[in-house]
């Protein structure tokens, strides 16, 4: 096994660009290669297949699917879960100049329909009978998809109501053609991907998107693969290779975040053991890892529990347990003192323990991390590294390192990543990590990507003079005031949400006097308060939401996140709301962003309510 290594110091900068994402694994395979480079939960166990047997794999099915009538350059649409399946189809599609096209498998068969025909599929990849079942309510006359293929044997079968005139093939069919053709000739495979361009397309993801149909972003295998490299050698510290770091991956890899940190790690030899989100807390336990890409709810949600289970405890343990958490909420340093080694043992070790035991680096992004959650988990010895970007980049623009962690940022930029804020504060940013353009939309291309190719955010944002970019809130959700004056809602949103009593909040308000805001509650915190006023925990959520001492604690979160932003942009009035937003009710994308317009709409009668008499004081001091 050769010794751990960082990638980027041993082969240079310059190889960052002019990468295809298939010389990421061959370079693996001859540098880090790992018996267990993906680890696969199945039959109740975890299966690890080694770097050899992936690029066997993958080259095997990528040699199947051109036998099965694909050119490069078709679309291949994959309909697939997050694990090493999704994983070997991705890379195959890759060594094969097949462009791939992931599809949520929480789409609606709308979407689903959109996706398949605005993309021009030919071809699926699909997991089981029931995603094929989905998307044959997808599917119809005229499509121009013309083979499926499903990964579980015992699916061919199962048909149901797709077309007629659509083939369904095995993975394991598909497979064998081109293990044929790797018996006749073993240079078939290498040479099929040595065809494969930097500046070749190698995926199209549509955006979820809170309002509209989603758009199609057009990634080259150069846009991918730089942002990977990059990424990683900002990793100070990163152990490459067999032995070296253990990744847990939970999130959809049909997220170019979630995908871009795998590429990453499959360049460093790093072992991925592919959970689901039902799945963390036992696999966390089982798997150890050191490192963790996540979403701020997940840490949220995390947090939550830790205050809930803290504030529940009794005795001695109850009270050790608070007065750590009191400690780290404070940030409480006494890092060489008696007391600070007291509190990790007696308290942030068990915290620790929550996530594995092993965790070095927690990798956020897809949306922002409120400060004071990270200040927290920071004090416990849990590192969070936030970055931010989005799909059109690649998505990594900038990230805090492990030697460069400032929290309430997002870091600094990458390397060859220019930023700059331009005049009316939006994040504009150019370099290789910019997409190639909008599939089949040259209009909203050129409305995102100026003359000079600088690609326009619609974020909001601030730079520190020595380079760390903080987000204040997306330019299309900034809403004004009948007053004229402007409000960013995600100061306020996260600065609520921060508190463990607030699953979500949605601030509104466009058009009115002042702003007010839409709780969405974590019942079981409010239970929690409810037992600590002494009321019953047990009584219908309509009814905890109305009491007054309930109330009253709601108007103190709401009060304390007042403090942080201009007094004419502070939430006036508030309702809670006995509901949630979820993905499978349509009120958050699927990366988990809040669709204000829907929320919006859903909750107008209440919203009404809450701005039903703002004019009445200005009557009360009008001379008849």
């Amino acid at each position: 096994m050769p010794d751990r290594i960082n990638i980027a110091k041993k082969v240079g900068k310059e190889s960052w660009l002019g990468r295809t994402l298939p010389s990421l694994i061959f370079h693996a395979k001859a540098v880090l290669p790992n018996k267990s480079a993906f680890v696969q939960w199945k039959k109740g166990e975890w299966t690890p297949f080694s770097t050899e047997k992936f690029i066997d794999v993958s080259q095997e099915f990528a040699l199947g699917l051109l036998a099965a009538g694909l050119q490069p350059g078709d679309r291949v649409a994959l309909y697939l879960e997050s694990d090493v399946y999704f994983c070997i189809a991705d890379m195959s599609c890759l060594m094969a100049g097949l462009v791939d096209v992931p599809i949520y498998l929480t789409h609606s068969a709308d979407t689903i329909r959109h996706v398949l025909s605005h993309a021009d599929a030919h071809a699926i990849v699909t997991s089981d009978a029931e995603k094929l079942k989905e998307l044959a309510a997808a599917l119809g006359a005229g499509t121009s998809v013309h083979t499926v293929v499903v990964i579980d044997p015992a699916a061919i079968n199962q048909r149901g109501d797709l077309p007629d005139a659509i083939q369904v093939k095995s993975f394991e069919e598909i497979c064998g053609v081109g293990k044929a053709q790797l018996i006749q000739n073993s240079d078939v495979g290498r040479e099929m991907c040595d065809r494969v361009e930097p500046s070749d397309l190698a995926t199209i993801i549509y955006t979820s998107g809170t309002t509209g149909l989603p758009k199609g972003v057009m990634l080259t295998h150069e846009n991918i693969s730089s942002n990977a490299l990059m990424a990683y050698a900002g990793m100070v510290g990163y152990r490459s290779g067999e032995g070296g770091e253990v990744m847990l991956s939970f999130l959809p890899l049909t997220h170019v975040f979630a995908r871009t940190l795998y590429y990453g790690a499959l360049a460093h030899g790093t072992s991925i053991y592919f959970s689901h989100p039902d799945r963390i807390v036992e696999d966390l336990a089982s798997t150890h890892p050191t490192i963790l890409p996540t979403v701020p709810r997940v840490l949220e949600k995390v947090y939550a529990r830790i205050v809930a289970r803290t504030g529940a405890m009794g005795g001695i343990g109850g009270k050790v347990a608070r007065w750590g958490l009191s400690r780290a909420q404070a940030s409480k340093k006494n890092d060489t003192g008696i007391i600070q080694k007291a509190v990790d043992q007696l308290v942030y070790k068990k915290w620790r323990a929550i996530l594995g035991g092993n965790i070095r680096f927690v990798i956020s992004g897809g949306a922002a991390l409120n400060a004071e959650i990270a200040a927290v988990f920071a004090q416990a010895g849990i590192t969070i590294l936030q970055g931010y970007g989005l799909t059109e980049t690649s998505p990594v623009i900038a990230f805090n390192r492990p030697n460069a962690n400032r929290l309430g940022t997002v870091g600094q930029p990458l390397e060859f990543v220019e930023l700059k804020i331009a005049e009316d504060g939006e994040i504009v940013t150019r370099g290789p990590h910019i997409m190639a353009g909008y599939f089949r939309d040259a209009e909203k291309t050129k409305e995102v990507i100026d003359e000079d190719g600088w690609f326009h955010t619609g974020d909001i944002g601030q730079l520190s003079e020595d380079g760390f970019l903080t987000i204040t809130d997306r330019k299309k959700d900034l809403f004004k005031l009948s007053t004229g004056k402007y409000v960013t809602p995600q100061l306020l949103e996260n600065a609520i949400s921060a508190d463990p009593l607030v699953d979500q909040a949605v601030i509104v308000g466009e058009g009115h006097k002042f702003a007010s805001a839409l709780l969405f509650p974590n019942i079981e915190h409010v239970r929690v308060l409810a037992k600590t006023l002494g009321l019953s925990p047990n009584s219908e959520l309509d009814d905890l939401i109305v009491n007054e001492q309930i109330l009253k604690v709601f108007e103190q979160v709401v009060g304390r996140a007042n403090q942080n932003v201009p007094n004419w942009s502070t939430v006036k009035r508030f309702r809670i709301v006995p509901g949630e937003l979820t993905v499978e009710n349509a009120l958050l994308t699927p990366t988990l962003k809040v669709k204000r317009a829907v929320v919006r709409k859903l909750y107008a009668d209440l919203i009404h309510e809450l701005y039903q008499d703002e004019y009445v004081d200005d009557l009360k001091d009008e001379k008849l």
